[in-house]
C-alpha cells in the first residue's frame, strides 16, 4: 500500500496529513478553513484517495498560512507515497465539467516543479475564502511534490463551480498518473530511467 503520514509545525500552523493512494475515497478533513475542507473532500472522493487532514492555524490573521502549509504537507505525503515513481503512468489529465464550468487539468509527475493556472475568478471571495488561495495551495503542493501542473478554464461563470472543477479534475488526473502501468514491469516511465 502506498501510504504516507506527515506533520508540519511552524509558528503559524500545525498540519497533520495521512494519504493512501490505493484507497476508496474515505476522508476526514478539518482544516479550520471550511471551503478548503470541501475542496479536499472532493479531491479525495474523485481521486479515490484515503485522506486525513487536520490543521490548527492562525486563521485570525487570515487563511493564507493554513492553506499554503496544507498544500505543502499534502505534497510531501504524495512524494513519500510515490517513492522513485517506478511502474506508474506518470501523466494524467481530465477535462471536468461542473455545471456551466469546464476546466482542464493536466499533470506530469516529472520531478520538476512547474505550475500554470489560466483560471480567472470573478470575485475576491467565495464565501469567506480568498480566491487567490487556490493558487497558493497548488503552488505549495507542486513545490513539495515537484510536478508539471496545468489548469485551463475553458468555461465558467460561478467561482465555486470553477474551483470545484479544479479540485475534482486534479483528483481524477492524479489518480490516472499514479495508477500502476503493468506494461512498465516496474520500470520508470522515462527515457532517462529516472523521474527527477
Amino acid at each position: 500500500m502506498r501510504k504516507a503520514e506527515m506533520t508540519r509545525k511552524t509558528a503559524e500552523t500545525t498540519v497533520e496529513c495521512q494519504l493512501n493512494l490505493d484507497g476508496t475515497g474515505e476522508n476526514s478533513i478539518a482544516t479550520g478553513v471550511g471551503f478548503l475542507d470541501h475542496m479536499l473532500t472532493l479531491f479525495a472522493v474523485h481521486g479515490r484517495f484515503d485522506l486525513t487532514v487536520k490543521c490548527k492555524g492562525d486563521t485570525w490573521v487570515d487563511d493564507h498560512h493554513s492553506v499554503e502549509d496544507i498544500g505543502i504537507v499534502l505534497g510531501q505525503c504524495l512524494t513519500e507515497c510515490l517513492g522513485n515513481k517506478a511502474g506508474i503512468h506518470r501523466y494524467g489529465s481530465m477535462i471536468l465539467p461542473m455545471d456551466e464550468a469546464l476546466v482542464l487539468c493536466a499533470l506530469d509527475l516529472s520531478g520538476r516543479s512547474s505550475f500554470h493556472m489560466q483560471v480567472s475568478f470573478a470575485a475576491e471571495k467565495i464565501g469567506t475564502f480568498d480566491t487567490q488561495l487556490v493558487k497558493e495551495f497548488f503552488l505549495g503542493l507542486t513545490r513539495s511534490c515537484p510536478m508539471s501542473l496545468h489548469f485551463q478554464e475553458m468555461a465558467g461563470e460561478n467561482d465555486h463551480h470553477v474551483a470545484e472543477a479544479m479540485f475534482k479534475g486534479f483528483g481524477r488526473a492524479l489518480a490516472e498518473a499514479v495508477a500502476p502501468d503493468p506494461r512498465l514491469n516496474g520500470a520508470v516511465a522515462s527515457s532517462k530511467g529516472v523521474l527527477a
